[in-house]
């Protein structure tokens, strides 16, 4: 087990005293475009995101049979959801090109696999670091599957009780894990976020990095997620939050993930390390404002 809160990642650590990890979460805002995902790979890449983040499904098993044949609206006009499924999941062939496309941008990626034949599809890629969904942390199979690759994990914990995540950590062990707090609402409401749940998780894995996976619409929850020492950071990531798809919603536009990058900085170099001292800055005034016995017995006998 580590013996500090951090995880390496390729050539960088993601933990405590290391700036904070920020991943943009593509998912599925692409809408099954290569094209589109690379204008958002361009996007993170400006707002100075660390790393994009895919998902990975084999529709066949991870959508319910008794969904696969009814039919719903789409970009591509009505279909069977099970075909619409299909749409949205890249072949190989379009995910090299992605892979290929981050390379040659020096970004990381990774993917969250919602099934073990999306694991071996991902495999294939090499990624860095795998993620766990939070609607996969019960798959107790999958999560067996992804601890026998010996990668960095990230584990979501999204509509997940206390005692799932035990089960789920005691299953991958605390080497290379990482747990982001979350609440599987999109868009999610303020009062549903309970932001102090990334204390209670430093508190409870103090050798584990915690960070924060979010779906509110706004920034400040992000922002105070930092400021109560969240790790790393993901955020859906989007071209246009008008645009078609269930996450669209809960995610941040290009501009809006610049700012928040940018403020996320700002707070890192504002929250320092809670020891008390005398700055330079602070000594003019000091030497000003503050009235020594020595200045008042001078001012006396003046």
């Amino acid at each position: 087990m580590n013996k500090e809160r951090k995880v390496k990642v390729g050539n960088r650590y993601i933990g405590d005293n290391e700036p904070v990890f920020v991943i943009a979460e593509i998912g599925i805002n692409h809408n099954g475009s290569v094209e589109i995902a690379k204008k958002m790979i361009d996007g993170a890449i400006f707002a100075g995101c660390d790393a994009v983040k895919f998902q990975k499904r084999t529709p066949e098993l991870c959508v319910p049979y008794d969904q696969w044949n009814v039919e719903r609206d789409t970009p591509w006009g009505r279909m069977k959801y099970i075909d619409y499924r299909h749409k949205v999941e890249f072949d190989k062939d379009q995910f090299a090109q992605l892979v290929r496309y981050c390379e040659e941008k020096d970004i990381i990626w990774f993917a969250s696999c919602w099934d073990e034949n999306a694991v071996d599809f991902i495999e294939c890629f090499n990624p860095l670091l795998y993620k766990i969904a939070s609607a996969s942390i019960t798959d107790h199979e999958l999560l067996l599957k992804h601890k026998s690759l010996c990668k960095p994990i990230i584990m979501s914990t999204g509509m997940s009780t206390m005692e799932e995540i035990e089960t789920a950590v005691d299953i991958l062990g605390l080497n290379k894990l990482m747990i982001a707090h979350s609440t599987s609402a999109y868009p999610c409401k303020n009062e549903d976020l309970n932001l102090m749940m990334i204390s209670t998780l430093k508190k409870k894995y103090p050798f584990t990095p915690i960070g924060y996976s979010g779906h509110e619409t706004g920034l400040a929850p992000t922002w105070s997620a930092v400021a109560l020492g969240a790790s790393f950071i993901e955020r859906h990531i989007t071209l246009d939050r008008a645009m078609w798809g269930t996450d669209q919603a809960a995610s941040v536009e290009i501009v809006g993930m610049h700012r928040l990058i940018s403020n996320i900085r700002d707070i890192e170099k504002a929250i320092g390390d809670g020891v008390k001292r005398v700055y330079e800055s602070e000594l003019g005034a000091r030497n000003k404002l503050r009235k020594t016995k020595l200045n008042l017995t001078i001012h006396k006998i003046a």
